[in-house]
């Protein structure tokens, strides 16, 4: 993959070695297949050479261990590889629950959206008028479709540490949500709401508060019961103030700079994930987020008329904040187009993980990764990441 390739494609989807002998790596493992496609419909069967290219040599310097699954009407590929963890050297379980990062956010978004199915929420309402004890003047006019596609202008919360090293030694601290909320509503808007797009947590941490007050349950419950319940995600749960994923899982690891030079890898499968709550907190697997896309495109989740907010951007002349491209955030996802097709998704990352859900808006290809990155927060995206996503779609259009 060239130097333009990867500069374009990780600008356009990022959000977001050990001393001593290696650990032995796991073979990658496939499985493939092929449906047949619709009459009138041109099939590409998933490319298996090139999805097993990108899962060679784990683990290795970036990464310990991927999980994917390629799925849609034009087939089906399913791998994995590296190792469960440093230690033992096992291979790495496909079947492995992760920490899905900001994937969370699609999960909020449906939620939100069937609320205002159900016209408990109005999405062109100001957050304020549902949340007015907890959202100051200042940020009256900010609505709760701002929030959802990140136009809102709200800054993000104050949280401990900057560096890896700080965010560490802070690994174990409980993150209120109102209080986070009141951190960031306490300083000066970055922008006027609908300006400018800015991706951050706080909007979807909003979302949830606002979830709470329109249905008098947790934020987690309410997502349970209206998400992961119906759609028999038995994998997918959010783990509250427990820091330690239950169930089957492999090991995340972050490189963390020594002080005499060079680098070390250090476990940090165990991490709360507070701060991130209904923005980036959830766990899952490989098949329930595959089966979720494929519920979620067909309008088994959303009803269809909300279910186009996921898939418009904001109008007018929107830019992101900061760098001035174009606005890629709709309400939950984000757009690329990759191989000349439009392409949808999320990606997330939490310390040890980093994940994605993408697929073509009818469902002929979709791609559901989990690889365990050891800069999962660093700038830029994963390389092994980002070799799957092209192995999956193709190229980045010019």
């Amino acid at each position: 993959m060239n130097a333009r390739t990867r500069t374009a494609l990780a600008t356009a989807l990022i959000l977001g070695i050990a001393a001593g002998p290696p650990a032995p790596a796991a073979l990658a493992t496939a499985d493939s297949s092929r449906h047949a496609a619709g009459a009138g419909t041109r099939a590409e069967a998933p490319d298996a050479a090139a999805l097993l290219a990108a899962l060679a040599g784990l683990p290795d310097s970036d990464s310990t261990a991927a999980l994917v699954r390629v799925g849609g009407t034009d087939g089906v590929w399913r791998g994995s590889a590296g190792v469960h963890d440093l230690v033992s050297g096992a291979a790495a379980d496909p079947h492995a629950r992760f920490r899905a990062g900001s994937v969370t956010k699609v999960f909020t978004a449906a939620v939100v959206l069937q609320l205002a199915a159900e016209h408990k929420v109005d999405l062109g309402r100001t957050i304020r008028s549902y949340l007015p004890d907890l959202v100051p003047s200042a940020y009256g006019q900010v609505t709760v479709r701002q929030l959802l596609d990140h136009t809102s202008g709200i800054p993000a919360a104050d949280l401990p540490g900057t560096t890896p090293e700080e965010r560490y030694a802070h690994r174990f601290d409980l993150h209120d949500p109102r209080d986070m909320a009141a951190s960031a509503l306490a300083e000066e808007p970055e922008f006027a709401p609908g300006a400018q797009q800015h991706y951050l947590n706080i909007n979807y941490t909003l979302l949830g508060l606002l979830t709470e007050k329109v249905t008098g349950r947790p934020f987690a419950d309410e997502a349970t019961r209206r998400v992961l319940r119906p759609l028999g995600l038995r994998d997918t749960y959010f783990p509250g103030a427990d820091p330690r994923i239950s169930g089957p899982h492999n090991h995340g690891y972050q490189s963390f700079p020594l002080p005499g030079g060079g680098t070390e890898l250090r476990d940090v499968t165990v991490w709360g994930a507070t701060e991130s709550w209904a923005a980036g907190d959830l766990i899952s697997s490989t098949a329930d987020l595959e089966r979720f896309v494929r519920a979620l495109f067909r309008g088994r989740v959303v009803p269809r008329p909300q279910l186009a907010e996921m898939f418009t951007l904001p109008g007018g002349s929107v830019r992101q904040y900061g760098s001035g491209e174009p606005a890629a955030y709709s309400a939950g996802l984000s757009v690329i187009t990759l191989g000349g097709r439009q392409v949808w998704g999320k990606t997330g990352s939490r310390w040890g993980y980093t994940t994605a859900i993408a697929a073509t808006r009818d469902l002929s290809r979709t791609l559901v990764y989990s690889v365990n990155a050891t800069d999962a927060k660093g700038e830029g995206m994963n390389p092994r990441a980002l070799s799957l996503m092209v192995a999956a779609f193709g190229e980045p259009s010019a």
